[in-house]
């Protein structure tokens, strides 16, 4: 056990951390994330997988995307769940593990659509509330320290200059993408510009947040950087001791 899973155990259930990470895509959020979990013996909770999951009911179910009404009744009829897995969560729509089925392009970019209405997003925000509501969870997502958790003990913005970020996305495509990076790029672009632009819970760190730019790290340098902001987290006093 290293010392600072000792001194989080020891820190009991009266301290049941949440560590909260934004950032846009392809920054690097859910790699983190699952080490950190792992590490500090947390539960990962993927806020991204939610919003593709819906993005998948509503892609089956052929409804606009960008009308808010329909979406906001077919949020209505559904249910999403997280489990954790060995390396990952597995993903239940309606009870449907659909875990292999919302990693492909066409359901990320829907998710990136139909998170922009404010209906999705408070009914989404809800559902991850109640997931961490007795804390000791890592959640990542865009707002989880601004919006879903606030009062996070730990906040990390995660970010990276696109064209690495783009770069990063290309390479997780496997030995034959079907697009070129420049298109993995120009489509990352876009989706920051609506996750940063967008009325209801724009990407931006919380003021408190611990901004963490890995444009120029390895992931092992990125990874130690964020173990390290937890870390000095933990050695600090819980309020009120």
């Amino acid at each position: 056990m290293s010392a600072d899973e000792s001194l989080l155990r020891s820190l009991g259930p009266a301290r049941k951390m949440i560590v909260a990470i934004d950032g846009p895509a392809g920054a690097g959020k859910s790699t983190i994330a699952r080490h950190l979990a792992r590490h500090y013996g947390l539960l990962n909770l993927e806020t991204g997988a939610m919003y593709r999951a819906f993005a998948l009911k509503a892609l089956r179910a052929a409804l606009p995307l960008d009308e808010s009404k329909s979406l906001e009744g077919l949020a209505a009829a559904t249910t999403i769940r997280l489990e954790p897995g060995e390396e990952s969560n597995r993903v239940l729509l309606d009870g449907e593990d659909v875990t292999g089925l919302i990693r492909n392009q066409m359901v990320t970019d829907a998710a990136s659509r139909v998170s922009v209405f404010p209906a999705i997003r408070a009914w989404m925000v809800r559902l991850q509330q109640q997931l961490g509501a007795e804390g000791g969870v890592v959640m990542e997502g865009r707002d989880i320290g601004t919006v879903v958790f606030p009062h996070a003990e730990v906040k990390i913005f995660l970010d990276a200059a696109p064209e690495v970020r783009g770069l990063r996305r290309f390479d997780q495509l496997g030995p034959a993408p079907a697009v070129p990076p420049e298109e993995v790029i120009r489509d990352l672009r876009a989706r920051d510009e609506r996750d940063r632009n967008r009325a209801d819970s724009p990407l931006k760190p919380a003021p408190d947040a611990v901004v963490l730019d890995s444009t120029h790290m390895t992931l092992e340098e990125a990874i130690q950087a964020a173990e390290a902001i937890v870390a000095a987290k933990l050695e600090q006093p819980s309020q009120g001791q």
